[in-house]
C-alpha cells in the first residue's frame, strides 16, 4: 500500500470513529505519527478529500491550528445525485469529472457499468473533435444530463 493510500485510510478511519463523522487533525502531529513529511498530508488532503469527492476541509492556522474534514451533508429530501448535479457548475474538466464519477461509484450511488460508461463519455478522448474552448462546457452539460437521467 502506498503512503498516500495509508494516510487517506487513516483519515477515513478517524472520520468513521468520530461521533459527528468529522476528523480534526493537526498536520505536523499526523505526519509524525505516520512517519512522513507534512507536505505528504497536504497532498492527500488536496487530492483525496476534495469538494468534488464530497468533502469540505476547514483549517485554522497558528499554534492551536487544526484541519477539520467532513463529508458534505445533503439538504433534507435532496438526492445525492441531484446534489451533484447542482454542484457541477457550467464547466468541468476531465480530471474533476473523473473524480466526481469515482466518488459516486465509491458511495455506491451508481453501478460499475454506469461509471465506466460515464468515464468514457466524459474523457478528453471523447472530445478530441470539439473545439478546446467548448469541451469543458459540453462535459458539464453531459454529466448533468446523465445524472438527471439516473434520478428519474
Amino acid at each position: 500500500m502506498r503512503l498516500s493510500d495509508e494516510i487517506a485510510a487513516y483519515i477515513l478511519r478517524m472520520m468513521e470513529c468520530a461521533d459527528d463523522g468529522e476528523a480534526e487533525l493537526r498536520r505536523n502531529e499526523l505526519a509524525e505519527e505516520l512517519g512522513c513529511v507534512p507536505s505528504q498530508i497536504n497532498y492527500v488532503l488536496t487530492s483525496r478529500f476534495t469538494p468534488e469527492q464530497g468533502y469540505v476541509i476547514e483549517s485554522r492556522r497558528g499554534g492551536g491550528g487544526y484541519i477539520r474534514i467532513r463529508r458534505v451533508k445533503l439538504e433534507r429530501g435532496m438526492s445525492p445525485l441531484m446534489h451533484t448535479v447542482n454542484a457541477v457548475g457550467n464547466s468541468l474538466n476531465a480530471a474533476t469529472a473523473q473524480a466526481i464519477v469515482q466518488n459516486l461509484l465509491y458511495q455506491q450511488l451508481i453501478s460499475k457499468s454506469s461509471a465506466r460508461l460515464m468515464l468514457a463519455a466524459l474523457s478528453d478522448q471523447a472530445y478530441r473533435d470539439v473545439p478546446m474552448e467548448q469541451r469543458d462546457l459540453l462535459r458539464a452539460a453531459l454529466l448533468k444530463q446523465m445524472l438527471t437521467a439516473l434520478i428519474s
